[in-house]
């Protein structure tokens, strides 16, 4: 009687698992340069700049956070276009009978009041304002793509009905103090950091 052989099992080797790649850490904010004797350090920024992906219609920039997220500036797209341009743009209502007749900063692509289409106004440098109010910021939290401490600082301008938020690239804010309007036209962040305020000196 022949002997029947018994049948071989090939055992698989387990893959070894990919390794995790470690988890990417959030970049701290760069430690402010010493200023020179005499001046404040100025307010950098420390982001990213925002990719921009067309003009026409309308400005869309590529916003990458956990997720990309693509968003439009809409009919508020000269106001982000003439910050690259050191111009700062407002709105004000064409319609005759509306009581409001102010630009409005920021910009608003509707009349608040009547709801007529805005229309747009360019405002001649240099743009002065005097600091309403103010607050002092010494850590802001996730998100944030300046360096702090800084001075968040709302600003009144002549003119204008609304009163314009922003912030202080250098020095300490009072208020009152007259402040100008300055713009990131040098690699510029295609966002509302784009425009800031310095003290007028």
């Amino acid at each position: 009687m022949k002997k029947t052989k018994k049948p071989v099992r090939k055992t698989l080797k387990a893959r070894k698992p990919a390794p995790k790649k470690p988890a990417r850490k959030a970049r701290p904010a760069p430690r402010p340069k010493a200023p020179a004797p005499g001046r404040s350090a100025d307010i950098q920024f420390t982001g990213v700049p925002m990719r921009v992906e067309r003009t026409s219609p309308a400005t869309v920039i590529e916003w990458p956070r956990t997720l990309v997220h693509h968003h439009t500036y809409g009919l508020l797209s000269p106001f982000f276009e003439g910050l690259k341009k050191g111009v700062l743009r407002a709105t004000r209502c064409p319609n005759p009978t509306c009581e409001e007749k102010r630009f409005w900063l920021p910009p608003r692509a509707d009349c608040p009041d009547c709801l007529s289409r805005m229309e747009w106004v360019e405002l001649k440098n240099p743009v002065i304002g005097e600091v309403f109010t103010f607050t002092h910021v010494e850590y802001p939290g996730h998100g944030i793509e300046i360096s702090y401490p800084y001075y968040q600082i709302d600003v009144r301008i002549p003119g204008a009905a609304t009163v314009m938020k922003g912030y202080l690239i250098r020095g300490e804010a009072k208020i009152g103090m007259k402040v100008r309007a300055a713009y990131r036209t040098k690699k510029p962040t295609n966002t509302i950091l784009d425009l800031y305020w310095e003290p007028v000196e």
